[in-house]
């Protein structure tokens, strides 16, 4: 079956497998785990969530990293991989906003979930390429 067929099927109907599957197919289709499991509709654990980061430091990692070319970037990556896994302090907290309800369902909830697995709020996303205003009416929906 190809990748595509697969993602497709578990944005539809996902919840339908079980979390263990998802990460087998995680680790083939070389996804996060995190990411895979927010498309197919289930809860993400805490153990797979980033720790608590400050806001404004995530938002200038953000503005610096949009400025990066291809070697820049890579040379970025290069770096984070070669970071030690050290377990986090404590579980993620998503930064919530008065001004909206993120959305349970759909691409949305797809979106709002993978902002989620990085650490980042939708304030630090523009930096990364998209207005405020469209990244509000993509959770919004």
């Amino acid at each position: 079956m190809e990748r595509t067929d697969v993602l497709s099927n578990l944005a539809a109907n996902g919840s339908d497998t079980a979390p263990d599957v998802i990460a087998e197919l995680a680790f083939e289709f070389d996804i996060p785990t995190a990411d895979l499991l927010v498309i197919a509709g289930h809860p993400v654990p805490t153990e797979l969530l980033p720790p608590q980061r400050d806001t404004t430091t995530m938002k200038q990692f953000a503005y610096l990293a949009s400025h990066c070319d291809h070697a820049q970037l890579a040379a970025l990556e290069g770096f984070v991989r070669s970071l030690p896994h050290i377990k986090a302090p404590g579980p993620f907290v998503q930064p919530t906003s008065p001004y909206l309800t993120p959305a349970e369902s759909g691409l949305a909830a797809v979106f709002n979930g993978m902002i989620r697995n990085r650490g980042f709020g939708i304030r630090e996303l523009p930096f990364l390429g998209l207005s405020l205003s469209t990244l509000r009416r993509m959770v919004e929906d």
